[in-house]
């Protein structure tokens, strides 16, 4: 998590409460960042939360890992 977050330019404590859901709404650019880090589109995470039956749509595995990326 720690590199994940700094990564997308986060503190590990805000991708926290992202996680648990005490920031409810963050940012747009925010979301983006963490997508970006996590090697998913928009689309797809924009997908995953409009799935109404709460299956999901199988977001695709990151091509990189948080510790490939930082050692690149």
């Amino acid at each position: 998590m720690l590199l994940t977050a700094l990564d997308a330019g986060l503190s590990p404590e805000t991708l926290r409460k992202i996680e648990s859901g005490r920031i409810a709404t963050p940012a747009f650019p925010t979301i983006a960042a963490i997508a970006d880090v996590l090697g998913l589109s928009l689309d797809a995470v924009w997908s995953e939360i409009n799935t109404s039956d709460g299956g999901g749509v199988g977001l695709p595995r990151p091509t990189r890992t948080a510790r490939e990326r930082l050692a690149s």
